[in-house]
């Protein structure tokens, strides 16, 4: 029996173990988690009665394939009028995010936004983020919704270091018709008032899972890893961390940034208008969005539960945007030798890698085992 060790308890190495779990042919499947729970931030925590996960962490995505997936282990609720605004301070509004063709109608400037829209020069030669929105819907635009959002969000002084930048316009620059954050994709939740926890259960079903675990020391080319005072050796390795740390940083560090939660609890059923889940703010103000976590849980009580984040340097959470870091991340890669994977947004070191993402990679593990 061919032994697999899982480097990661988050939601990509559970789904992870429950993939290969499900295989006709059967393995030793061990699971590291350097913390004392399984689910990383997608776990469910409670505040002032409320639960609530460190994101959130709602399901997202464009396959069906995935969701019926999900959803046959885990139920989930759809959520498909999930709207989003941003707060824009310089015209005291609220708008839809993404960017809507119809609330530049109610913007002060609208005239000097038509012209730049109609004047914009097509984002097929931008080089950076900036010129990216800009050559989308116009400085003006830019200037509301991304400019002070992007630099707050990633910690960074000038939005022209992001050179990788297709992932900023959630799908579309200017949004017309529905006003869904991605009217195209699937969005759910779990019925569950622990939200995704007892997924981590099924999914580890027959794995060796060993909580408060830290590895000491990695030969990744020699599939062996050093825990518990002695080496252990694997057949497949299956690593859900930040590359970087299973080659002793020896191309140098893999850049995140981290994020800050506050929890306010206000005295009313509801905060948020009808459908929308978040709150986003493009100004200089620390926090970057806030969540209505009700509106995902459907948490019945008659006070609601507010989640302010707020961008820093606790945790690594966010892969950097920037070819260059990820050019160094490829290096780590291409260091995995054949039977050794690294899925999941750190491991893969992308910033556009969800739950669903994680799924699929599992899913894909399986299909090269």
């Amino acid at each position: 029996m061919k032994k697999v060790l899982i480097i990661g308890g988050g939601f990509a190495g559970c789904t992870t173990a429950h993939q290969i779990n499900l295989l006709e042919k059967k393995y030793e499947v061990t699971l590291i988690e350097k913390g004392n729970f399984l689910g990383a931030g997608v776990r469910t925590s409670w505040y002032g009665g409320h639960p609530y996960t460190f994101g959130p962490r709602h399901f997202l995505t464009p396959h069906e394939k995935v969701y019926e997936f999900l959803n046959k282990y885990l139920p989930l609720r759809k959520c498909p009028e999930h709207e989003a605004w941003t707060y824009v301070e310089r015209d005291g509004e609220f708008y839809n995010f993404p960017i809507h063709k119809d609330d530049i109608e109610r913007m002060p400037d609208k005239e000097k936004i038509k012209n730049e829209i109609k004047n914009a020069n097509g984002v097929e030669n931008s080089k950076n983020l900036e010129e990216y929105w800009i050559n989308s819907v116009g400085r003006t635009l830019y200037e509301k919704f991304v400019l002070e959002y992007n630099k707050k969000m990633w910690r960074i002084s000038d939005n022209k270091i992001h050179d990788t930048f297709n992932w900023s316009a959630k799908g579309v620059a200017l949004k017309e018709g529905k006003r869904a954050f991605w009217s195209e994709w699937i969005s759910a939740y779990p019925y569950n008032s622990n939200g995704y926890d007892d997924y981590f259960e099924i999914a580890t079903k027959g794995t060796n899972v060993l909580l408060n675990t830290s590895i000491d020391n990695y030969e990744i080319e020699k599939k062996r890893v050093f825990y518990s005072g002695e080496w252990h050796s694997y057949d497949i390795i299956v690593n859900t961390i930040s590359p970087d740390i299973l080659f002793n940083k020896c191309f140098g560090e893999l850049p995140y940034t981290g994020l800050d939660l506050q929890l306010l609890v206000l005295p009313m059923e509801f905060c948020f208008p009808k459908n929308v889940y978040f709150l986003y703010y493009a100004n200089k103000e620390p926090f970057k969005r806030l969540v209505e976590y009700k509106k995902f849980t459907h948490h019945q009580s008659n006070t609601t539960l507010l989640g302010i984040e707020i961008p820093s340097a606790n945790g690594k959470y966010y892969p950097m945007p920037i070819m260059s870091e990820k050019n160094k991340a490829k290096k780590y890669l291409d260091l995995f030798p054949s039977n050794t994977f690294s899925i999941g947004r750190s491991g893969s070191y992308e910033y556009l890698v969800d739950i669903d993402d994680c799924i699929f990679q599992a899913m894909s593990v399986c299909e090269q085992l």
